[in-house]
């Protein structure tokens, strides 16, 4: 008996389970496909997609200062399983949490995405590499975790905001880094920790740049932020992303969304306009997209700008998963 009969009894088999149980043939074929013989039946993603979700909390691990980071899963209803992101939460490094980008992450699972927002390490809790351990172990846990949530993280994606999205091009560009890979996964101690692609709302890819900025020179504040994050001071050249491409290091290329807005003067356009430009001609692929009348935290607001940045995010996804 060869593979071809052995895969059409099984398809028969199918086609009779069904039709035992009652379901309309169109209902299971018409609207889901079938990956092979053998694979699990998957609903296609579609971006523009209307789902309800349910958002439930849950520990993830306890942090060097002895806090709890939780993680704050948006999981679709359906089927599934469903295309699976991890969200990556902005605030300079040194605040907010896993409920920073609430909008967005609405927005993403609620077209058939199960999205998983975790807090990570903040600065004045432990320096630099911190949170991108933080956020590689969440990488980890979260595959070792997805289909609990009726996800597929075969293919995952992270969203970043700020540091956020600094701290997720790093794990994209360095996916096997020992320093960021330092935090053991008992559960899960094999797991890969290589990422698909990276959507990022005003990412930090340049952090020195962005320090000199003249308008953040003005606060303290903002100063302040870099020296408890980038502690040694050193550490600022070393896990910047725009130094990693200008010294030509080996890194792994995955596919960046870039959204930036044209006020933004936390990170000026032109840093993210000089980054797209490296990043593309170290062979790179990357979509760079500037939202004309903007600020740094435009997704924040309802409005058209954020329906519409909402929007690429999907389409991008879409595009990512069809590769």
């Amino acid at each position: 008996m060869n593979e071809h009969t052995l895969g059409r009894r099984h398809f028969l088999k199918t086609l009779t389970a069904v039709g035992t149980a009652g379901l309309p043939f169109a209902s299971i074929f018409g609207s889901r496909i079938i990956s092979s013989a053998y694979g699990a039946v998957k609903t296609p993603y579609d971006p523009a997609a209307k789902v309800d979700i349910t958002v439930t909390e849950v520990d993830m691990r306890t942090n060097s200062a002895g806090r709890m980071l939780k993680a704050r899963i948006y999981q679709p209803k359906g089927a599934g399983p469903f295309p699976t992101m991890l969200d990556l939460h902005g605030g300079a490094w040194n605040g907010k949490d896993r409920t920073a980008e609430e909008p967005m992450d609405r927005a993403i699972a609620g077209s058939g995405v199960l999205v998983v927002a975790i807090d990570m390490t903040w600065a004045k809790e432990a320096p630099y590499p911190a949170c991108v351990q933080d956020a590689n172990y969440g990488v980890r846990w979260l595959k070792s975790k997805a289909a609990t949530w009726n996800g597929d993280a075969s293919k995952l994606g992270i969203y970043g905001s700020s540091s956020g999205g600094h701290v997720a091009e790093l794990l994209c560009m360095r996916p096997h880094d020992p320093r960021y890979n330092a935090i053991p996964l008992a559960a899960a101690p094999n797991v890969d920790t290589s990422v698909a692609f990276a959507a990022m709302r005003s990412p930090i890819s340049d952090p020195l740049a962005r320090y000199e900025n003249p308008e953040n020179l003005k606060s303290a504040g903002m100063v302040n932020n870099n020296k408890l994050f980038f502690n040694p001071w050193e550490t600022i050249h070393e896990s910047n992303p725009q130094e990693i491409l200008d010294r030509h290091e080996k890194i792994n290329f995955v596919p960046f969304l870039i959204m930036a807005g044209s006020l933004d003067n936390n990170v000026l356009p032109a840093i993210h306009k000089k980054f797209a430009a490296s990043y593309k001609a170290a062979g790179g692929d990357i979509q760079f997209e500037i939202y004309e009348g903007a600020v740094h935290e435009w997704v924040a607001d309802p409005g058209p700008l954020t329906d519409r940045a909402q929007a690429m995010v999907r389409a991008f996804i879409a595009r990512q998963l069809k590769a």
